[in-house]
């Protein structure tokens, strides 16, 4: 197991670098700069503040010194937001993209997993083709149309919640934007249980069982879950990384102070640091959640580990 995620760990090493270097050049191959907005500079004074960041340097002299700064965890300062680091920008907004991240994915599977395992178990019945309509119309809709209509609903007519902003340590404005992020991914849950479910339940050793007099339950409990689960596994690697960068329309609806807004606001002013440090971010955590999915693929079936 060690000697497995050893190896998944030193092929996610290159992975990184890759993101870095992609998102580097292309970022400086994009015409304008971060201060050809200010046309009111005169010349001296915009060469001197491009010699203070060291844009003046030549391309390949700004990628070491910037690789050598994330080495240390420092994405540098931010050219658009004035005293301030990308670390900060990011510090302030990724705590909340993670905790409407997390609800929604816990969310997503207390929900979706048991409707994905009882349609599997009621095939070709009334639920099953019900909850399977549900999840196709869960994926189909987008969330632009979702989260207006709960803020619609829950806010406006019932005054339940807060149609937006955020209040830290408030759950009342958590559960507006996580259902609505968790959405979509209700339905994808439920959609792939369902159909890992099946084809497990039609497996030999699941009919053996059957035919031997195991009950039902200790069949899908012991038997039928387990394998059943490693499809997901493998789901669950790029969707938490999904559902906790959070989703800029979901930020914009709810005005949410995430980083995925501070994100187009750089790329629109072309401020460097702050687009590539939020890039290296996003890259690092699908890179993390997809070592992990791999590590938990490895735990439900050993005979995908490395010899």
């Amino acid at each position: 197991m060690f000697r497995y995620t050893m190896n998944r760990i030193a092929g996610a090493i290159p992975t990184l670098l890759i993101i870095v270097t992609l998102s580097f050049l292309l970022l400086h191959a994009a015409p304008g700069g971060p201060f050809d907005a200010q046309r009111q500079l005169p010349p001296a004074i915009k060469a001197s503040i491009e010699r203070t960041y060291h844009l003046d340097e030549p391309l390949w002299k700004q990628y070491a010194r910037y690789l050598g700064s994330i080495l240390r965890g420092d994405f540098g300062p931010s050219y658009q937001y004035r005293d301030t680091s990308v670390n900060e920008i990011i510090r302030q907004g990724f705590p909340i993209d993670v905790i409407i991240g997390a609800c929604a994915l816990l969310g997503a599977l207390v929900i979706g997993l048991p409707i994905g395992i009882v349609a599997a178990l009621r095939r070709n019945s009334i639920w099953d083709a019900l909850s399977m309509a549900l999840s196709m119309a869960g994926i189909s809709v987008p969330v632009f149309v979702v989260a207006p209509i709960l803020i619609l609903v829950f806010a406006v007519a019932l005054r339940w919640l807060p149609a937006g902003g955020w209040v830290n340590n408030s759950p009342s404005h958590v559960i507006l934007p996580a259902v609505a992020l968790a959405a979509p991914y209700v339905a994808y849950v439920a959609r792939l249980m369902r159909g890992s479910m099946v084809e497990v339940l039609n497996s030999p050793y699941i009919l053996m069982a059957r035919a031997k007099g195991v009950p039902e339950a200790q069949v899908v409990i012991r038997h039928a879950l387990k394998p059943a689960l490693m499809p997901l596994v493998s789901f669950l690697g790029p969707a938490t990384a999904g559902v906790i960068t959070g989703s800029i329309v979901i930020e914009e609806i709810f005005g949410l102070p995430g980083i995925g807004r501070a994100f187009v606001d750089g790329a629109l002013n072309r401020d460097y640091t702050l687009v590539l440090g939020v890039t290296i971010l996003y890259g690092a955590l699908i890179v993390l959640f997809n070592l992990l999915a791999d590590i938990g693929y490895s735990i439900l079936d050993p005979r995908v580990r490395y010899e």
